[in-house]
């Protein structure tokens, strides 16, 4: 019975969510014709996102989304982003931050119908995995929005983790911070591991994910040396919630 209902409900949520995502996919396209003089960076076609997450992450009774933080970002600066990964509702998720950002994503993901398509009409990175001029490539692309003051997101983990502990840190993110003088703005997102599991289908049906931004951290006073310094001291601070977290969904 419980395994039906989970069934029922994850059919349901695929079927809500591809429809939604189509029409993101139709709303965007217009925004792209018709402000394509005005709007270089994608940002109206990047907003359009903001519904679309705060439809899928409240559709399901059963899900309990917490956002908190969010005092940290301020509007006017650009920065770093690095987030831990656990799953493809990561991405869903952190639209709810409602900030302009380029990802830095797979690029087999821009090749998934309406969802891949809505990533390339806002001019997201594409990295293509184990080609190293594809990783020089990003990080070039990804310097020149920070130098048009549009912030960039990494998942310095590099992939999706299989438990709440995180990955090592890859260093590109904290070397390019360092570089272009930009504070890394951490954020971590727990609970989107058991919402939908690596490899799997069904949506879990009580679940408790949350997203707490971090305190931005400066990079103005760093030389090129301090960046082992820098993502040890980012990672720390990300632990130090995962595990706050762990403690929280432990005793739910």
């Amino acid at each position: 019975m419980i395994q039906a209902r989970k069934l029922f409900l994850s059919l349901f949520l695929w079927i809500v969510g591809i429809l939604f995502t189509v029409l993101l996919y139709f709303v965007m396209l217009a925004v792209v014709i018709l402000l394509f003089p005005f709007d270089r960076k994608r940002k109206v076609a990047h907003a359009q996102c903001y519904w679309w997450s705060s439809i899928l992450t409240n559709i399901n009774p059963f899900w309990k989304i917490r956002v908190s933080g969010l005092g940290n970002i301020d509007k006017r600066k650009t920065y770093v982003i690095v987030s831990n990964h656990q799953s493809l509702a990561d991405i869903l998720l952190m639209y709810r931050i409602k900030t302009q950002f380029k990802w830095v994503a797979k690029e087999s993901l821009f090749r998934v119908p309406f969802i891949g398509w809505c990533l390339s009409f806002s001019r997201h990175i594409k990295l293509a995995r184990g080609e190293f001029s594809s990783i020089k490539k990003i990080y070039r692309e990804a310097a020149g929005w920070l130098k048009k003051d549009m912030s960039v997101l990494f998942f310095p983990e590099g992939t999706r983790s299989l438990t709440s502990r995180m990955n090592e840190f890859q260093n590109g993110a904290f070397k390019l911070a360092i570089k272009e003088k930009r504070p890394i703005l951490p954020i971590v997102l727990s609970g989107t591991g058991d919402l939908i599991p690596k490899g799997g289908r069904l949506f879990s049906t009580h679940i408790l994910c949350t997203l707490k931004v971090l305190p931005p951290v400066e990079t103005s006073s760093l030389t090129d040396a301090d960046f082992e310094k820098l993502k040890n001291t980012t990672r720390s601070m990300m632990e130090d919630v995962t595990a706050r977290a762990a403690d929280t969904f432990a005793n739910a």
